[in-house]
């Protein structure tokens, strides 16, 4: 009887062991683990692999020098829980509801999320840092593993829900998440898994971690042409605009932010570097998928404006680097029209599991291995009006490689496109242009197939 469940337990290690390693036939990684980094706020340009003069972000850029980056990745609602909710379930705002920053902790109990999908394929599942969808930091359905926050949570000493137990966590938010993550990775385990890390950096407060304070202190903080704009040809978003956020904006209101920004991404750049070295450490580095991108992007005083909301690049636009040795060739970069909404339908495959046909989103494995023939020429985008956010009107919008078209949904007459290529500043509306007219009515009829969710419910 010894002899038959040694005999036993030795096969089952194998099979396990074969399910981590690269399959002779097809050279790929059978059921790889996946990390999944998701930073708060974080622009596409504030990266050193996206060519920033100054902030160091070596570890975050080995993701994308060892792998693919994606630099048209864009997030199809500008708004953190909004977004969020769309990474979770490969669907848009408008379908999956969680349409705004209120709180949401019943509904998010609720949602259709990729995770129970994941575990039923056999994946254990992780869910750390900031939920963002509701006060409530109880861990929700799909995830083995949970360690969490409630609400927006602090930068610093943070009160997190380790599986049920709460308790108060010394130390710098971002470093303890990486810990947390760290500690995860190097738990031995017979079945892949999935991490996904959510950070709350860069988001506001901007309190960089104590040993960063300093950092960057002397270098300047560019300013795009789109810094410049007269906002001529935007009467949509200006009516309401305050004198702080028009007349009034200076360097000095947006450049320390901007720092504080660029010294908290200082802090989840160290935590990579120490996730990187635990996989390696444990030998998964090379059967895992690693994946690091924004919720959103954010506005340094572009169009007159800081945050987020609008439809314009600087807001929609975020960082997505993907590391995956056996399928992409280190270095790629692409400039495929990628959105957030893709990300869960490309969890599920990577893992074997079916994919949701109610999920609106695409696969990216065939971009990672090339097949992009078929591939989509154009993103939709929305932003549903919050009541408490008068300067920032409701819109929809699509994006082809060229054009960008906003219909606003609430203020007649004030839509805008844009020639992206020749204008990727979007600083002159040509929504008037007589010319173009062919243009517009193919870009309205296809704006007319996506959902509509035009105001608060």
């Amino acid at each position: 009887m010894r002899r038959f469940f040694l005999i036993a337990s030795a096969l089952g290690f194998i099979a396990l062991s074969a399910r981590s390693r690269p399959s002779q036939e097809t050279g790929s990684i059978d059921r790889p683990n996946i990390i999944f980094v998701l930073i708060d706020d974080l622009r596409w340009d504030a990266l050193g692999a996206a060519g920033h003069p100054f902030v160091r972000t070596p570890h975050i850029d080995r993701i994308a020098h060892e792998g693919l980056r994606l630099t048209r990745a864009f997030v199809s609602n500008p708004l953190c829980s909004p977004s969020r909710g769309t990474f979770l379930t490969g669907r848009y705002a408008s379908t999956h509801g969680i349409i705004d920053n209120r709180e949401r902790s019943e509904q998010s109990h609720h949602l259709p999320t990729f995770a129970p999908a994941l575990q039923a394929a056999g994946y254990a599942t992780a869910y750390v840092g900031k939920w963002h969808m509701g006060k409530d930091d109880s861990a929700r359905p799909g995830w083995d593993h949970w360690v969490g926050f409630g609400g927006q949570g602090l930068h610093f000493d943070p009160e997190l829900n380790f599986n049920g137990e709460r308790r108060r966590v010394p130390g710098y938010t971002a470093d303890i998440l990486s810990d947390v993550a760290v500690d995860y990775i190097r738990e031995p385990r017979g079945q892949p898994f999935l991490l996904y890390l959510s950070h709350k950096a860069v988001h506001a407060p901007y309190s960089p971690a104590e040993r960063h304070a300093d950092l960057y202190a002397a270098e300047p903080i560019a300013q795009n042409p789109a810094y410049f704009d007269d906002l001529a040809g935007k009467p949509a978003v200006t009516p309401n605009l305050t004198p702080e956020l028009t007349d009034n904006m200076t360097t000095d209101d947006f450049v320390p932010q901007a720092r504080n920004q660029l010294r908290m991404i200082t802090s989840v750049d160290d935590g990579i570097g120490r996730i990187f070295e635990a996989l390696a450490e444990t030998d998964q580095l090379e059967n895992t998928v690693f994946i690091f991108t924004s919720d959103n992007g954010y506005l340094w005083g572009e169009h007159g404006r800081r945050g987020k909301r609008l439809p314009y690049e600087d807001s929609i636009r975020v960082p997505l680097h993907v590391r995956y040795p056996e399928v992409i060739s280190a270095g790629t970069v692409r400039d495929d029209l990628v959105s957030n909404v893709d990300l869960a339908p490309t969890f599920l495959e990577l893992a074997g599991a079916p994919i949701d046909p109610a999920m609106q989103g695409r696969s990216l494995l065939p971009l990672w291995r090339g097949e992009d023939d078929s591939w989509r020429d154009m993103l939709y985008f929305e932003y549903i009006a919050e009541k408490h956010k008068a300067d920032a009107p409701g819109w929809r919008a699509v994006r082809t490689p060229r054009w960008k078209y906003v219909s606003y949904t609430d203020r007649v007459g004030m839509d805008e496109l844009y020639d992206m290529r020749a204008d990727p500043w979007e600083l002159t509306n040509l929504i008037r242009e007589e010319e173009l007219s062919g243009v517009m009515d193919e870009l309205r009829a296809r704006l007319r197939t996506y959902p509509v969710m035009t105001r608060q419910p």
